[in-house]
C-alpha cells in the first residue's frame, strides 16, 4: 500500500568526518541504551558515493577536528551536515559532540531524527527511548518516539507517547495532530475529532503546510483511514466556515473510495451541502471512484470538470 498521508516530528534546529573512536564517550547510560550509539559509521556504498562530489569536499575544507572542537561545534557541524543531506556524517558529529560532553538527550534525540530521516525506523526508535530515558521532560523526544512507533505500526504505543508529549507542551499543534492520526488508525474517531480540533486551534494550518515546516514527513494511512481522516477534517472547516478547505477535504475523502452522499445524509453538520452544485459534482466523482469507473470522471459533467485537491 502506497503512503498516503502525513504525521508530524517535533523540530529541531535547521542546521556534521574524520575516522576516529568513540571509545572515549563520557555517557555509558546511553551507550546500555543503543550500544551503536557509540560506533563510527563505516563508509557504506552510498556514503562514499556521497563524498565523490563537488558539494562534500567544498563541505570537508570546513569540518573541525572533533578530538578539539567545542561539543556545541561539533553538535552545530552535525545540523549542517543534516540539513545538506549528509545523514552518515551528521550522526557521526552528533557521537563526536556526546564524546566530548555535549548534552546526552539532546544529541540522542537528534540522531534518531537522521536515522528516522534514513529510514531507519528501529535505530530511531532506540535513539528515542535513550532521549526520553535520559530526560523524562523532553517532549519533543516523546513525540518523535511515538513517531517512530506509529510507522512502525504500533499505534497503540504511539498514542501513550504522544500523550506525555502534550502532558508535557499542551501548546504544540504537532503533538496534537499526531495524537489525532494515531487515533484514527485505532478507530477512536471521537477522540481524533478532539484532537484535530485542538490542533486546527493552535495552527489553523497544521496540516496545510507544504514546505515541510514543523517536520512533516511521510505516513501510511489506509484508504479507509485517509478517507474518514479527510472527511473529519471537512467537518471541522465548515464549523469555521472554511468552506473552499471544506470542499478540499471532501474532494480528497471522495478520492479514497468514501460514499459521500451516504455520509452527508446522516451528518448535522455537513448535510446541509448536500444540494450544493459544487458538492453534488464531489458527490458524483466519489460514487464513480467507487465503483471502479475513475476514468470516466472526466466526462460526467459535461464541461464541469471535477474538484481535485490542489
Amino acid at each position: 500500500m502506497r503512503p498516503l498521508y502525513t504525521f508530524l516530528l517535533s523540530p529541531a534546529p535547521r542546521v556534521f568526518l574524520l575516522a576516529g573512536s568513540l571509545s572515549l564517550c563520557s555517557s555509558p547510560q546511553l551507550l546500555d541504551a543503543q550500544p551503536a550509539l557509540g560506533k563510527t559509521q563505516p563508509l557504506t556504498l552510498e556514503r562514499a558515493r556521497m563524498h565523490d562530489s563537488e558539494q562534500w569536499r567544498e563541505v570537508e575544507r570546513h569540518l573541525p577536528d572533533p578530538n578539539t572542537a567545542t561539543p556545541q561545534v561539533l553538535e552545530l557541524q552535525g545540523d549542517v551536515l543534516r540539513a545538506r543531506r549528509f545523514p552518515e556524517d551528521a550522526l557521526d558529529y552528533y557521537r563526536y559532540a556526546l564524546a566530548r560532553g555535549g548534552n546526552a538527550a539532546d544529541l540522542t534525540n537528534k540522531m534518531g531524527l537522521t536515522q528516522l530521516e534514513m529510514k531507519n525506523y528501529h535505530f530511531a526508535e532506540v535513539s528515542f527511548h535513550a532521549a526520553v530515558k535520559l530526560n523524562k521532560k523532553n517532549a519533543e523526544a516523546w513525540n518523535n518516539l511515538g513517531a517512530a512507533q506509529f510507522i512502525q505500526g504500533s499505534a497503540n504505543a504511539s498514542i501513550s507517547n504522544y500523550k506525555r508529549a502534550i502532558k508535557l507542551n499542551k501548546h504544540s499543534a504537532v503533538y496534537h495532530a499526531n495524537l489525532a492520526t494515531a487515533y484514527f488508525q485505532t478507530q477512536n474517531f471521537g477522540g481524533a475529532r478532539k484532537e484535530l480540533a485542538e490542533a486546527m486551534k493552535l495552527d489553523p494550518d497544521i496540516f496545510n503546510r507544504k514546505d515541510g515546516a514543523g517536520g512533516m514527513e511521510a505516513h501510511v494511512l489506509s484508504s479507509d483511514e485517509r478517507a474518514r481522516f479527510s472527511y473529519e477534517m471537512a467537518k471541522l472547516y465548515a464549523q469555521k466556515g472554511l468552506e473552499e478547505k471544506m470542499l478540499h477535504s471532501l474532494a480528497m475523502a471522495g478520492e479514497a473510495g468514501m460514499d459521500l452522499n451516504h455520509e452527508l445524509r446522516k451528518d448535522a453538520v455537513l448535510g446541509k451541502y448536500l444540494t450544493d452544485p459544487r458538492v453534488v459534482i464531489l458527490i458524483q466523482n466519489a460514487e464513480l471512484i467507487r465503483k471502479g469507473r475513475a476514468g470516466a470522471i472526466g466526462n460526467t459533467a459535461g464541461s464541469v470538470q471535477p474538484l481535485k485537491p490542489s
